[in-house]
């Protein structure tokens, strides 16, 4: 087995490795004075069970070359096999046809790996779940809930808790949090009037004097989960914590999080943390690197990876 990291998120990488007793492969990715990138593989790969660790979070398309050009190296120095582990998969949100003449690009994105010389892909709670079907390639999905899950239980031991899914959209994921903790579901129905802006129009479900758990996958501009927030706490909800996956947290993100009636937002390292994510004083970090790399020994070992789940 051999691990390799392209720039996005180095620290989870050496996480990984460190976890599966291995060494992150010597590799440089880097860009010529016109910002063209560069991957040179300093190790030899012939024959080898390889997995490429890169995020595609932001500069998200610098970051899918990196991922494509490192794949295509490796198909070229000969390696048996070739993993593209993406902990954020970005442009799944561009999942469908919202209107007319617009693009479907996660599909494309998905045949830009295939075709740079992926074998198959190991991902983290996409945002919508048919994207499995848009690569011609096995795709095997992780979920991150038993991570989130044995937190919430350390935490929240004893409390009466209530799920809240911030659309209706996010329903399933949601109801499915729930069931791994015996707690009930709430949904915030809101109306999007424009892309980035939302307002929370009502509460379906009986929040009064219950512990709010808003789930999600990903949080962008957090508008909606301060938002959310808002709505549940003058519905009547003992207190209101997030727990979202992928924390892109863009704009002026951070600020609404720290300004918010958020007690804590709980994000994963599946997108690198800034340090002025790390220095908000009401978000948390938890560590994907133990569900990753057991995801990976499963995929090396070909033992069950549905499993891990059950």
């Amino acid at each position: 087995m051999k691990i390799i990291s392209c720039n996005s998120n180095l620290p989870l990488a050496q996480s990984i490795a460190k976890e599966l007793g291995v060494h992150v492969s010597s590799a440089s990715v880097r860009r010529f004075a016109d910002m063209e990138i560069f991957v040179e593989i300093h190790e030899n790969m012939r024959g080898e069970d390889v997995f490429v660790i890169q995020s595609t979070s932001y500069p998200a398309n610098d970051n899918i070359m990196e991922l494509l050009i490192a794949l295509d190296a490796l198909k070229r120095a000969s390696a048996r096999r070739v993993t593209a582990v993406i902990p954020y998969f970005g442009y799944a949100r561009q999942d469908r046809k919202p209107g007319p003449r617009t693009p479907i690009s996660a599909k494309l994105v998905a045949n830009l790996i295939t075709s740079a010389g992926a074998d198959r892909v190991l991902t983290v709670d996409l945002h919508a779940a048919q994207i499995q079907g848009f690569f011609d390639i096995p795709l095997d999905h992780l979920y991150a809930a038993p991570v989130q899950t044995r937190d919430i239980n350390e935490r929240f031991a004893g409390r009466d808790l209530m799920v809240v899914s911030p659309d209706v959209g996010g329903v399933v994921r949601a109801r499915g949090l729930a069931k791994r903790i015996g707690a009930d579901l709430a949904i915030v129905d809101k109306r999007r009037e424009q892309a980035g802006v939302s307002e929370v129009m009502n509460i379906i479900g009986d929040v009064k004097n219950r512990d709010c758990i808003l789930y999600d996958d990903i949080v962008d501009s957090a508008g909606t989960l301060c938002n959310a927030a808002v709505a549940l706490m003058e519905k009547g909800a003992a207190s209101v914590s997030a727990y979202i996956t992928h924390g892109v947290l863009s704009g002026q993100a951070l600020e609404r999080v720290r300004n918010s009636q958020l007690q804590n937002l709980v994000i994963t390292d599946s997108i690198q943390p800034t340090e002025a994510v790390r220095e908000t004083p009401n978000i948390r970090i938890l560590s994907l690197a133990p569900l990753l790399a057991e995801g990976i020994r499963r995929v090396h070992e070909e033992s069950s990876i549905s499993s891990l789940f059950d």
